[in-house]
């Protein structure tokens, strides 16, 4: 297969649908004045706490202990103490169902400016759930469909309390390492309880001291995590930046390591498929060519792409047609398209077999529930078709057919988004901390549950409400949803593109297909 070099620039299907637009200048510096402002009144209301004039209800010091080395640190906590708390409303919601399309929240008030919260005893029924990573609707109670998750659950049980090189190593959990090698389409793969662990409990078995790490600036906490505590070099390049990342691996080859020169024993780029916060996509071809011509390895975290891109759910390598063999370290999770829980690395025999011996998820962790990995090869048989249906593709094809139309609703609004057309990860751009808190209030009064992410989780000027589109929504929930998002768009101000696209009809007046 022909593949574009990284001198090419971006390649010709993310040039054409990728988007970062930037927004207006009096945005930007009313973004810094509103954090200025929240700033200056913290620091006054620490004042009156200090001098009594005002409740103080954070952690402190006990009085016997004020000699002994601070174990709260005051500034480390202004902003949860003065920031966070006056919107922590916004987040933590608990809910009372299940997780799907929609769900029940229950509702809760504070009487102490959210210091604390109660319970009403009531719930808020039917919340349209755009914050979920259920990309393919799995997360579902059908009982026609998990009836083999009940099997396997009554036969084995919740938990096998055991690793999987003591007492814990399953027919079952066979079953979807071969399964899950078969549907990404290289020799072996490995299966671990929790996602997060699998990159911050692996990366350290793969590189060391003397190894360097060449990780994307907006790679997840799990990645860095696991870097960091593998003792290698960690260098960071731009975000989907080719320019940027072949500077350092050049660099890297050149000079080698600092004061020694000796060559780095091995340089590993790590990045996303799909990136959680900005719904952008990966360049795999040009990191490709650029690991093949310095020779380096690649490390491909696959936990929102997998299942979500590709038109078999097979992810970004079959979304941009490259060779999954050419992927060193293929890792992804069970958490978002396939309703379970859990993550998975993949590669060449060779690799997998030196993980289960080195990797201390593998080795000290407690193997997969039984009804977990039923649930998760329920999903990829489903997905593949190996069930006797077409149920998977249908699901495939309605994200995909979903998450085109929401992005381009949106663009039409005004709204400026981040992100490529097939991501089903859709940031919207809020900036202000004001309109962030404003905004998912304003969401939930009108039934429709968001996700919104503000600083330090993302640049001080960045704030935004992450939108998950998911192949169980309907048509009419994505129009309500849209519907609602036009007028509180209107109402705050958020419409901020410049960007000119043709106008529809409100999509309430649309009917469902």
């Amino acid at each position: 297969m022909k593949k574009s070099s990284p001198q090419s620039g971006v390649h010709p299907r993310q040039n054409k649908q990728e988007s970062f637009e930037q927004p207006p200048m009096y945005v930007a510096v009313m973004t810094y004045v509103g954090y200025g402002l929240v700033t200056l009144f913290g620091y006054f209301r620490d004042f009156l706490r200090a001098v009594g004039l005002e409740k103080c209800h954070v952690a402190q010091e006990r009085e016997e202990q004020k000699d002994f080395t601070p174990l709260y640190q005051d500034f480390e906590n202004f902003y949860t103490r003065n920031l966070y708390m006056r919107v922590r409303d916004n987040w933590n919601r608990p809910i009372c169902s299940l997780p799907g399309p929609v769900f029940d929240l229950m509702e809760r008030v504070s009487d102490d400016y959210n210091w604390t919260f109660r319970f009403t005893g009531k719930s808020i029924p039917n919340v349209i759930n755009m914050g979920s990573y259920n990309y393919l609707g799995f997360a579902e109670n059908n009982a026609d469909f998990l009836k083999s998750v009940a099997d396997r659950l009554q036969r084995y049980g919740a938990a096998v309390c055991s690793t999987r090189q003591e007492t814990g190593n399953l027919s079952l959990h066979e079953e979807l390492e071969q399964l899950v090698a078969e549907f990404l389409g290289v020799e072996s793969s490995m299966t671990f309880g929790m996602g997060f662990a699998t990159n911050s409990m692996n990366i350290p078995a793969l590189v060391g001291k003397g190894c360097l790490i060449i990780s994307d600036e907006l790679n997840h906490t799990s990645l860095i995590l696991g870097a960091r505590l593998s003792g290698a070099t960690i260098r960071v390049f731009k975000h989907n930046n080719m320019c940027s990342l072949e500077k350092m691996l050049k660099e890297a080859v050149c000079s080698g390591q600092p004061r020694t020169r000796r060559p780095w024993r091995k340089i590993l780029i790590m990045v996303e498929g799909i990136y959680s916060m900005e719904g952008s996509v990966v360049r795999l071809p040009e990191i490709i060519a650029l690991k093949e011509k310095y020779k380096a390895y690649l490390y491909l975290d696959e936990a929102h792409s997998i299942g979500a891109v590709g038109p078999t759910g097979r992810g970004v390598t079959e979304l941009f047609n490259v060779n999954p063999g050419d992927v060193d370290v293929m890792m992804g999770t069970f958490t978002k398209s396939f309703g379970a829980a859990g993550g998975y690395i993949a590669g060449k025999k060779e690799l997998v077999d030196y993980l289960r011996s080195q990797s201390h998820s593998a080795v000290y962790a407690s193997a997969m529930s039984p009804a977990i990995t039923e649930q998760i090869i329920r999903a990829i048989k489903c997905i593949t078709g190996k069930d006797g249906s077409t149920e998977g593709i249908r699901r495939i094809r309605q994200l995909a057919e979903n998450t085109r139309y929401f992005r381009a609703r949106l663009k039409e609004m005004g709204f400026i988004i981040y992100g490529g057309d097939e991501s089903p990860v859709v940031p919207l751009l809020l900036y202000m901390p004001a309109k962030v808190v404003a905004f998912a209030r304003e969401m939930l009064a009108r039934k429709i549950g968001v996700v919104v992410v503000g600083f330090p989780a993302t640049p001080i000027t960045e704030a935004r409400a992450r939108f998950c589109v998911s192949a169980a929504h309907t048509r009419d929930m994505l129009n309500q949803v849209l519907h609602h998002l036009n007028e509180v768009g209107d109402n705050l101000c958020l419409k901020f593109s410049r960007r000119k696209h043709p106008s529809r009809p409100d999509p309430c007046e649309e009917t469902n297909s």
